[in-house]
C-alpha cells in the first residue's frame, strides 16, 4: 500500500482485515491529498465507498426484507415501479428483482443522467425510461441504472427513504457509528478525504459529499452510491456476514445472495455481490466461494468464508482527477500479500 501511494495511485488508503473473527489489521496510510500539509489518513477516516454501497446498503436492506416476504426475487418490477413498464417495449414487463441485482437486467451499465436531470424526480424519471439495451436475463452486464432503481423499489416497499431504513436495520444494529449517507459537514468534513477537483460539473472540490453525480442530483441517497464508511465499520459490516448473519439475516439469505448465479451463461455475478473472475482484483488466492464488490472512488470489499478473511480496502484514488489506473495493479498484489501473510 505504502508503494502505491508512492507511485501516485492514491494519496491515502485505510485498511481493515479480520481472520478468524478476529480483527488482524487496522492501519490508515498516506494523506488526504498529496499535499505534504494534507491531514493523514486514520483508521477513523471516512471514505466515500461509492459502489460499495451496492453491498454494504442496497443488497442488504434486499435481504432484510427478503426474509420478511415484502421482496420477492421472482417479483416484476413493474409492480413496484409501474413507471418502468413502458408501452413502446414489452420485454420491461419481464424484468424481476433478481435481474437487477444480477446485473442481468437489459440495462446499460450507466448514462450520465445527471446532465438532463435536476433533481430526484427527474434523475429517476429518466432511469425509468431507460431502453434496454439486451433481452432480460440474457446477458449480464454491470448496471448502475439498475440499482438507482432497485433503490427506488425499496423506498415504494418500505414507504419510508433507503437512508432511513439503511441507518435503523443495518447500521444501527451493527453498531457502525460513522457509516450514514449524507454526511452532514460539521462535525464530519475533517474525517473525509476530497475525491475529486471537479471542474466540468459542480465546479469545487468535492469533499464530504457523494462523487457520483447521478446520486448526487438525487441528493445523496441512492442504491448505486451515497454511503460514507470509515474501514473499521466496514470490517464490523463483514463480521456480520462472515458470523452468519446475526443479527441481520439468516445463514441461508447470505449463502442464496452471495453464490454465483448459474446463468447468463458466463457470469460472475451473486445477487447484488460479484465473485472472484480471473483475472480479479481479489488477486490469486481467494476461494470460489469469496464474494466482493469494488467502488468507482478505489474502495473494495472482498470476503472469503472458507478462510474466514475479510479485506477491506479505502482509498480516494480518483483525487485529484479520476486519471490514474494504477490502483487495478496494487489492489490484487496487495490481495495477494494478505493471504501469504496469514499462510
Amino acid at each position: 500500500m505504502q508503494s502505491g501511494i508512492e507511485q501516485r495511485a492514491f494519496p491515502g488508503a485505510s485498511v481493515a482485515i479480520t481472520h478468524r473473527g478476529r480483527l488482524v489489521a487496522l492501519h490508515g496510510l498516506g494523506r488526504f491529498t498529496y499535499d505534504r500539509d494534507s491531514s493523514r489518513v486514520t483508521p477513523q477516516t471516512i471514505y466515500d465507498l461509492a459502489s460499495v454501497t451496492k453491498v454494504v446498503a442496497t443488497t442488504t436492506a434486499c435481504m432484510t426484507l427478503y426474509e420478511r416476504g415484502i421482496l420477492h426475487l421472482e417479483q416484476q418490477i413493474a409492480e413496484t415501479l409501474p413507471e418502468f413498464a413502458t408501452a413502446d417495449d414489452s420485454r420491461r414487463e419481464g424484468v424481476t428483482f433478481q435481474m437487477l441485482l444480477a446485473h442481468s437486467s437489459g440495462l446499460p451499465a450507466y448514462l450520465r443522467l445527471f446532465e438532463s436531470a435536476h433533481n430526484n424526480d427527474e434523475l429517476v424519471h429518466h432511469a425509468a425510461n431507460v431502453p434496454l439495451v439486451a433481452d432480460p436475463g440474457d446477458h449480464a452486464e454491470y448496471s448502475d441504472i439498475g440499482f438507482i432503481l432497485l433503490g427506488v423499489a425499496l423506498e415504494r416497499l418500505t414507504r419510508e427513504r433507503l437512508d432511513v431504513f439503511c441507518k435503523r436495520e443495518i447500521f444501527d444494529r451493527l453498531e457502525m457509528g460513522r457509516t450514514f449517507f449524507n454526511p452532514s459537514q460539521k462535525p464530519w468534513k475533517v474525517y473525509i478525504p476530497p475525491t475529486v477537483d471537479d471542474q466540468t460539473f459542480r465546479h469545487r472540490v468535492i469533499q464530504g459529499e457523494v462523487h457520483d453525480e447521478n446520486a448526487w442530483v438525487m441528493g445523496g441517497v441512492s442504491g448505486h452510491a451515497g454511503v460514507f464508511a470509515p474501514a473499521r465499520d466496514v470490517s464490523a459490516f463483514t463480521h456480520c456476514m462472515l458470523s452468519g448473519g446475526a443479527p441481520l439475516v439468516q445463514p441461508e439469505t447470505i449463502q442464496l445472495f452471495t453464490r454465483r448465479q448459474p446463468t447468463p451463461a458466463g457470469t460472475s455475478r451473486a445477487l447484488g455481490w460479484d465473485t472472484p473472475s480471473q483475472p480479479s482484483q481479489s488477486g490469486h488466492y481467494f476461494s470460489g466461494s469469496s464474494y466482493g464488490h469494488l467502488g468507482y472512488t478505489g474502495t473494495s470489499l472482498w470476503i472469503d468464508p472458507e478462510r474466514q478473511l475479510s479485506v477491506t480496502l479505502l482509498t480516494n484514488r480518483t483525487w485529484p482527477d479520476r486519471q490514474s489506473q494504477r490502483i487495478k495493479e496494487i489492489r490484487p498484489a496487495f490481495h495477494n500479500a494478505v493471504i501469504e501473510a496469514l499462510k
